[in-house]
């Protein structure tokens, strides 16, 4: 390079740009609207896509989420009157259930034929995996049913809430961590509540309560099994149900041949049907057999289990109140309802601490029996 052009450039002043003409002000509110006009569009593409994002990635909203929750509260503290009221003109629990069972199958494959709900293809690795746990949980069910014909409705969710309980129990002897003190101590007062309202119940019957022992046993090695096998895992809520009817249906054939319920339960089945009453809460019965299985499995994958945990232990309170004054078969002592508040207050005292420990691991993904223990 020349030293001439070297001379230029370095006498050359920075080229600076010229100012604009004056703008009027006018001029710029509109430039000013314009730009805040355009900020507010890419903030609502932002927001619209960010929610689109949240939907795929399985955010459940507020709404659903409350939806499910109410759903299967409602669904549980009913299936327990309606069962109520068809044992009691009805004694054939287990027959009850295989119908349950057989009417579940058959809604779910007539809904995938007719296009209206998606499952999975029936396979036999699945079905293996998960025939332990449907005997168990047919038992519990089974057992469960069983006792309702001489327990009454307080009595029955009473002994029900002793699962967890069990639960810790056996998770002692499977060499478990201890559980917080807040939780062991709401057991306790659940099962002390127990104890006190059976001394206080007029009504007792001992198959009944043998029954529902069995069931609380039943369903506690139901819910290791799960927690075991992690058999639940990628299947859905329609999945479950289908795979648990048809593995429950040689189990429950077998039991109600060798109970002798069969075919003497047909007999009193079909002379019953000709009452129109009967006729209604059994047909109630059989559908809501399905809801129930359905908004459960749908509030644990909306939510959580803990909140179908607290949502069963609500459930409670009310089902035990109604439970006085609906289907009769309660006497009212002053010991049996001071047990079944201290029952109570241990069932809510249980839902607080596992509140308490979840928010203390907010991010520890683990699969924790007990939230399932409440049903």
């Amino acid at each position: 390079m020349s030293p001439l052009v070297n001379q230029r450039l370095r006498i050359s002043p920075p080229h600076t740009p010229r100012p604009a003409p004056h703008a009027s002000a006018g001029t710029a509110v509109r430039a000013l609207t314009r730009n805040t006009r355009k900020a507010a569009t890419a903030a609502r593409l932002v927001g619209s896509a960010r929610g689109e994002m949240g939907a795929e990635a399985g955010e459940p909203s507020s709404i659903l989420s409350l939806a499910s929750a109410f759903s299967y509260g409602v669904a549980s503290m009913a299936m327990v009157f309606v069962n109520k009221a068809v044992l009691m003109q009805y004694v054939d629990s287990m027959t009850l259930l295989t119908l349950q069972q057989i009417a579940t199958a058959l809604l779910i494959h007539f809904g995938q034929v007719l296009g209206m709900s998606k499952r999975k293809d029936f396979s036999l690795i699945t079905a293996k995996k998960l025939l332990p746990v449907s005997i168990f949980y047919n038992a519990n069910v089974g057992f469960a049913l069983a006792s309702l014909k001489g327990v009454n409705i307080p009595m029955y969710i009473a002994i029900k809430r002793i699962t967890p309980l069990a639960v810790l129990v056996a998770g002692c002897m499977r060499g478990k961590g201890k559980p917080p003190t807040q939780v062991i101590l709401s057991v306790i007062c659940t099962a002390t509540g127990v104890l006190i309202a059976a001394l206080g119940d007029f009504s007792f019957d001992l198959y009944g309560y043998c029954m529902a022992l069995t069931s609380v046993f039943f369903q506690t090695m139901y819910l290791i099994l799960v927690e075991k096998s992690g058999a639940e895992d990628g299947l859905s809520s329609v999945d479950l149900m289908f795979y648990n009817s048809i593995l429950s249906l040689p189990f429950l054939f077998f039991l109600i041949i060798t109970t002798g319920e069969f075919p003497h339960s047909l007999t009193v089945l079909s002379a019953k049907a000709a009452s129109l009453t009967f006729s209604v809460i059994l047909i109630i019965s059989l559908v809501m057999g399905i809801v129930l299985n359905f908004t459960m499995f749908w509030c644990t994958i909306v939510n959580s289990a803990l909140t179908t945990t607290i949502v069963g232990v609500l459930k409670g309170v009310g089902s035990t109140t109604l439970g006085f004054v609906l289907l009769g078969g309660v006497e009212v002592h002053a010991l049996n309802v001071t047990g079944l508040v201290i029952n109570t207050f241990g069932g809510v005292w249980y839902s607080y601490a596992k509140y308490k420990q979840k928010k203390k691991t907010p991010r520890k993904i683990q699969h924790d029996v007990e939230s399932h223990a409440h049903k």
